[in-house]
């Protein structure tokens, strides 16, 4: 029996299997539970074949979380194969490589701003609402960060959506908790993903990692942050919530 026996899970923002959202949905199956995915435009072919590694293969479900449309009848989306949700797992960020990213951060025109923000911090809101009316008793929802309290090399306005997305998980806690809805992040360390590849500059996190981790970091083993995506998804922590837990090695209790 495993710590998520019985549970449903939406996992949102799946690619490829280097994504931690694949590797929630992996661990979350053998752990017990039903698992469903989502993605959107383009990216959903690559979706649709990277899930056929999981087995069973998880229903795909396709949410642009800046279209109201897609959010609004999401819940019917997933009531065509859930009755319920335990949990939300929102693995979802973007920002303009070319413009928001990669030290050009006094340049980024609003625009694409309003965008990262949209997209990586207010959707945890909006796609929280959205699965709302499914949420079963004491659901648990689960963001992922990289650490923004303070300011990274190249990551720019990632790093002010990443500082809005801990608010929001904050704000969500107090809002939410009152019926039941836990909030929480994993701060996981620099993981070769899809997402760190379209930084310029991203490998200088590598160096950082290699000199300050206490407990080491392989950045292309995604299993530990999926691990504690998945134990914060369990009953493990029923009284835990507007909280931000480090996957990082320890680097971000370290000095210089």
């Amino acid at each position: 029996m495993g710590i998520l026996d019985g549970k449903t899970v939406l996992v949102a923002g799946v690619t490829l299997d280097t994504s931690i959202g694949f590797h929630v949905a992996r661990i979350a199956q053998a752990e017990g539970a039903t698992v469903v995915v989502s993605n959107f435009g383009r990216a959903m072919s690559l979706t649709a074949r990277v899930i056929k590694k999981l087995d069973p293969v998880p229903p795909l479900l396709e949410v642009d979380v800046t279209n109201p449309d897609h959010l609004a009848g999401l819940a019917d989306q997933l009531g065509q194969h859930v009755d319920h949700l335990d949990g939300l797992v929102h693995s979802l960020a973007f920002a303009n490589p070319e413009t928001a990213l990669g030290g050009k951060f006094l340049t980024t025109p609003w625009a694409d701003v309003a965008t990262a923000v949209q997209v990586s911090a207010y959707s945890l809101a909006s796609l929280t609402m959205a699965c709302k009316p499914l949420f079963g008793a004491n659901p648990s929802v689960v963001g992922l960060t990289f650490d923004a309290t303070v300011a990274w090399p190249v990551y720019d306005w990632m790093g002010v959506s990443k500082a809005a997305l801990e608010s929001t998980s904050r704000y969500l806690a107090r809002y939410l908790g009152p019926e039941g809805v836990r909030v929480n992040l994993v701060a996981a360390g620099p993981l070769e993903t899809l997402a760190k590849r379209a930084i310029g500059g991203a490998e200088e996190f590598n160096d950082v990692w290699a000199r300050q981790a206490p407990l080491g970091w392989d950045p292309k083993d995604i299993e530990p942050t999926a691990r504690a995506v998945c134990a914060l998804l369990s009953d493990w922590f029923p009284k835990t919530t507007g909280e931000m837990v480090h996957v990082d090695g320890g680097v971000h209790a370290m000095g210089a």
